[in-house]
């Protein structure tokens, strides 16, 4: 009898060692390693393989394609404008986060003009009926199916036009011996859909699972292969989603979209005002809001800090939503160039409603945040700030800076603290609203410790 052959695949890049080990060499994970059967190797056949022969890169005409509408402004956002046709869709998110039910609401209103396929590997079809009745889906050209097996799918795709996969972790080859969900399972349907979608004309959507630390599950490879990346965020407890692209090859990975959850089903939400502010704003310190560019748009931000003396030995410090690194450089660049101590202080910092905010442009609501945390003076809540801070104390220009005051003016904003650089883009709009340019971090506190210079003798 032949011996079973094995080998550990990291689960994170998909390296092959013939033993287990505790950290993968080729991504540095740990614990990443699992056991599948090694594919036996069969017979090549002599019969010649065809293949497409090197041309100038003058002869290859430019493809022009039509972006297809999904019936939802907020997902043809984030795609760049619309579905790209026989384009890759990977959509992941924690479970019950609502990926099914955002792709069910696309598949309605795309079968409405074009033949979708909607293959649920993980529930009944009769179990899909009910949502589709929650949702008020009721298209004659949607097909559905309770499939796993790669090789029957493919069997169905004649004449389809948007397939829908749910999920790839449960889909498995007949051909490969190792179980659904695992490394090599999930790499070659991913590639197989890949080809498929390709010579066919085929928008391929896939639904993908999450590990505990919120990544995609399974190799790495899966990502690359996909054209566009997609993250559905959120808490179980709070009724708003963020849907987030990671990767684009057609769009901005910037681009940030905004569901609420109701009873019948996802509503793109347009006015963030109650999602990313709160209304108790310029009433507490530390409350700073900042307009944020995501994308192709500016998003109106609130930051939070909050400062307490710490009772152990070593200041704690926390953030969510804004980066770490960066929070502790705000904190540096305080203490040594406006001279607020926070060595025997607990920091901790937060973006409202769960959005991410990374680029430099945040770095002056974050450090106004701590600096009101800090002083106990609250910043007015019709004055918001943006610009980049350097660690030699200097406010920095930023790109955008006319959408991002023009953002402020729409929502009611009467002033907006700004790099000095940026003054001569904005000048125009000095009329609508306050302009107070700062061309250092301690100009930039004063502008909000000196309200209680002026209550001082009060």
């Amino acid at each position: 009898m032949a011996k079973n052959l094995t080998a550990y695949v990291c689960s994170e890049c998909g390296t092959v060692s013939p033993k287990w080990l505790g950290k993968c060499p080729g991504c540095g994970a740990w614990n990443s390693f699992v056991e599948e059967p090694v594919a036996q190797q069969t017979q090549k056949s002599e019969k010649p393989v065809r293949f497409e022969r090197p041309r100038p890169l003058s002869e290859i005409e430019e493809e022009h394609f039509c972006r297809i509408k999904s019936g939802s402004e907020e997902l043809d956002r984030v795609l760049g404008g619309g579905i790209v046709p026989a384009s890759m869709v990977l959509l992941g998110g924690d479970p019950g986060i609502g990926k099914s039910t955002l792709l069910t609401e696309v598949a309605g209103r795309l079968s409405e003009d074009k033949t979708v396929l909607y293959v649920s590997a993980e529930e009944s079809v009769s179990q899909l009926k009910l949502r589709c009745n929650r949702l008020k889906v009721r298209s004659q050209k949607l097909l559905v199916m309770n499939e796993t097996v790669l090789e029957h799918i493919e069997d169905c795709l004649e004449n389809v036009e948007i397939l829908i996969v749910d999920s790839i972790q449960a889909v498995y080859l007949e051909s490969m011996s190792s179980s659904a969900g695992s490394v090599g399972q999930v790499r070659e349907c991913a590639s197989r859909l890949m080809r498929v979608a390709k010579a066919k004309g085929i928008t391929v959507f896939l639904v993908g699972h999450v590990t505990k630390e919120g990544s995609l599950a399974g190799p790495k490879v899966l990502e690359h292969i996909m054209d566009t990346v997609l993250y559905f965020e959120g808490d179980a407890e709070n009724n708003y989603r963020i849907l987030r692209a990671v990767k684009n090859r057609f769009g901005s990975v910037n681009e940030v979209g905004v569901f609420e959850m109701r009873e019948s089903g996802l509503v793109g939400v347009k006015d963030y005002s109650g999602i990313f502010m709160s209304e108790a704003r310029g009433e507490n310190a530390g409350s700073v809001v900042t307009p944020f560019f995501s994308g192709n748009r500016s998003v109106l931000v609130e930051v939070q800090g909050l400062v307490s003396k710490t009772v152990f030995g070593m200041p704690r410090r926390m953030s969510l939503g804004i980066d770490y690194n960066k929070m502790v450089l705000m904190l540096a660049v305080l203490e040594k160039k406006a001279g607020l101590p926070f060595f025997s202080q607990d920091v901790y910092l937060n973006a409202m409603g769960g959005i991410k905010l990374s680029e430099p442009a945040v770095d002056l609501a974050v450090l106004l945040s701590l600096a009101s945390a800090y002083t106990g003076v609250a910043v007015d809540a019709a004055t918001a700030c943006f610009g980049e801070v350097g660690l030699t104390g200097e406010v920095r220009g930023v790109a955008h800076a006319e959408t991002r005051v023009r953002e402020c003016i729409n929502a009611g904003f009467r002033r907006v603290i700004l790099p000095r650089s940026n003054l001569r883009a904005v000048a125009n709009m000095k009329e609508k609203i306050e302009l107070v340019p700062v061309a250092y971090v301690s100009q930039a506190v004063k502008e909000i410790v000196k309200k209680e210079k002026k209550a001082a003798p009060d």
